[in-house]
């Protein structure tokens, strides 16, 4: 990999977002929906996000593209922190985000022409109609999208088609990076891998970065670079894709991974399933220390007074764990 390849694109520092929840009787409790996330992710590479749903993996997306304020912490691109009204607007037409679920994400009451057009409309990226007509014909030539379907309604589409006209819109400003929340998880299985391997030929044509965020870790796999586990609102672990699946460290890596199909039937009678008792805990009442520990096999007293340092344990491979050797 080139020098350039190697320079972060995005780095995250520390991001927090906890959301004030009313308890009642003018009490307010924050909810912890990530604390204290630190990542950064090179030009042209897939990082992939996955955890448990309500970990926190779609309010990391968000907040990095300022969809949500950050409560603390620090998003930097390109070297530069993103900090002012000004540094956000620039940043958002480099960065874009491609939604879950493609039912309810795009507006019924909008061409698929005005839907992939709205952010040219907002960011004022052509100077005639024509020019305005030519590159959504572009856009959705891109993901396999005919120029007839221009002037359709989302509603007349499958949900597969649907997602791209979502991919569509998320390319019209020709950005570097994006933000893929889930975004093949309401498909069926076989649009899943058509979809996947779109996104594959788009990063080879146009160079793009991306933050995968999912919960199947074998698309997880299949697409990303390097891959972080979260839980409860925090990073528990990240490495390669390879040595996250083939040398797990942490115990809940560990259980998430011994979850995942495997086609040989040998293989998999062979393979001991890693089950976690216990109840998730609420991100309003989170566990002191590691929030793992209530569903670990390996707690001790260490884990309850203090949470984990998320170190560097062998080249590029991070950990969150008292106990993991």
């Amino acid at each position: 990999m080139s020098d350039l390849m190697n320079q972060p694109l995005l780095e995250v520092k520390d991001l927090k977002q906890h959301f004030n929840i009313n308890m009642g009787l003018f009490k307010s409790k924050p909810l912890k929906a990530v604390d204290g996330v630190s990542f950064s992710i090179r030009k042209g590479e897939t990082l992939g996000l996955v955890g448990e749903s309500g970990c926190g993996k779609t309010t990391v997306g968000r907040t990095i593209l300022h969809l949500y304020k950050p409560t603390s912490g620090e998003v930097w691109y390109n070297g530069k922190r993103i900090a002012t009204k000004e540094d956000i607007n620039e940043f958002r037409k480099k960065a874009t985000m491609v939604f879950q679920d493609p039912y309810s994400s795009l507006n019924p009451r909008m061409t698929v022409s005005d839907i992939i057009g709205e952010p040219l409309d907002v960011h004022k990226l052509y100077s005639s109609k024509e020019e305005r007509r030519e590159r959504i014909l572009e856009l959705m030539g891109h993901v396999g999208l005919n120029s007839e379907h221009a002037s359709r309604y989302a509603h007349e589409f499958s949900g597969g088609q649907r997602q791209r006209i979502g991919i569509a819109r998320a390319l019209a400003v020709n950005p570097d990076f994006i933000v893929c929340d889930e975004p093949v998880s309401a498909l069926d299985v076989s649009i899943q891998a058509q979809v996947i391997n779109m996104f594959d030929e788009l990063q080879e044509k146009l160079g793009l970065t991306y933050l995968f965020i999912a919960h199947d870790l074998l698309v997880v796999r299949h697409i990303s670079d390097r891959i972080a586990v979260m839980y409860l609102g925090k990073m528990v672990e990240l490495a390669d894709a390879e040595e996250i699946y083939n040398h797990p460290l942490h115990p809940y890596s560990k259980s998430l991974l011994s979850a995942v199909p495997v086609p040989d039937p040998k293989i998999a009678r062979a393979n001991q399933r890693i089950m976690l008792t216990g109840d998730i805990p609420s991100p309003l009442n989170a566990p002191s220390g590691c929030p793992f520990r209530t569903r670990c096999p390996h707690a001790t007293k260490l884990c309850a007074e203090s949470m984990p340092e998320f170190r560097e344990v062998s080249s590029g491979h991070f950990v969150a764990c008292h106990h993991m050797d």
